[in-house]
């Protein structure tokens, strides 16, 4: 599907943001660095990695068998434990984004909380390490909030290492968007009832339940602000019109599609 994004669609490259069941699989973020592609992805706590200024070090060869090549004298530790090494002091407050809660103590309902961001170098035996041993550098980020006794989240990041600690949180924070848009389409387009349908069955659910937006929440006449662009259920609402003048027929199952009927009556014209 990135492949299809980035090549066929001629889409700009933009950072891969996803959860830990991506994160965690080493595979697919190796896969992203093969494709240039730079990524912000959770991790579990328990994935290992080195600090980034371990250096690999060439043991001394004996005479007999293979010469060994450079390691790291000491075991990954998982990231909690070198996040928990640099202490709650090594981290800064950011502000990420301000929602829509306002509070007497929050008049601005800014979204803010404590993160540590260190600099790591992932382990696993899939990851290729250059001539000298070393394996590659990367960010770890964590969020440790206030009152907290432990950090609560974290991600691996191959964002540049100049990038600002606020930037790099508003990519790892970025995914409530995502969540916010999969939540509208499931409760404004019905997409949750579907299950265990065929294709066949899927393309008739989608047909039924593609004009709810427009009843249950039909668009301003009017934008609210001058500034203001069509919204997700403004855009829908232009698409099920289109698709139910295009010929009536669903152009996959075949069925009929019933064409709305004009709000309006037509005038007669003058003799």
């Amino acid at each position: 599907m990135l492949d299809e994004v980035t090549d066929a669609w001629s889409l700009p490259q933009r950072p891969v943001v996803a959860d830990a069941g991506y994160g965690d699989a080493t595979e697919f973020r190796l896969g992203l660095t093969e494709r240039g592609l730079t990524y912000v992805l959770a991790v579990s706590p328990a994935a290992t990695a080195h600090p980034a200024d371990a250096v690999p070090v060439t043991p001394p060869w004996a005479g007999n068998g293979r010469p060994p090549g450079p390691r790291y004298q000491d075991k990954p530790v998982d990231l909690k434990t070198l996040v928990m090494n640099a202490g709650r002091s090594a981290g800064k407050f950011v502000v990420w984004r301000h929602g829509t809660k306002k509070s007497p103590g929050n008049p601005t309902a800014s979204m803010r909380s404590r993160f540590l961001a260190l600099r790591v170098r992932p382990d696993n035996r899939n990851i290729a390490r250059a001539a000298d041993g070393s394996l590659p550098e990367c960010w770890l980020l964590a969020e440790w909030p206030p009152g907290a006794t432990e950090p609560t989240d974290y991600w691996l990041s191959t964002l540049p290492a100049d990038i600002r600690l606020r930037d790099l949180v508003r990519l790892a924070k970025i995914r409530w968007r995502i969540e916010h848009d999969y939540r509208e389409l499931k409760d404004g387009l019905g997409l949750d009832h579907f299950e265990g349908r065929s294709w066949l069955g899927w393309h008739r659910h989608v047909t039924l339940a593609a004009p709810r937006p427009s009843h249950l929440h039909p668009a301003p006449p009017h934008p609210t602000s001058p500034c203001a662009g069509l919204t997700l259920y403004a855009v829908l609402r232009e698409l099920q019109a289109l698709l139910a003048v295009w010929t009536g027929v669903c152009h996959t199952c075949r069925q009929p599609v019933q064409t709305p009927t004009p709000t309006t009556t037509p005038q007669a014209s003058n003799p």
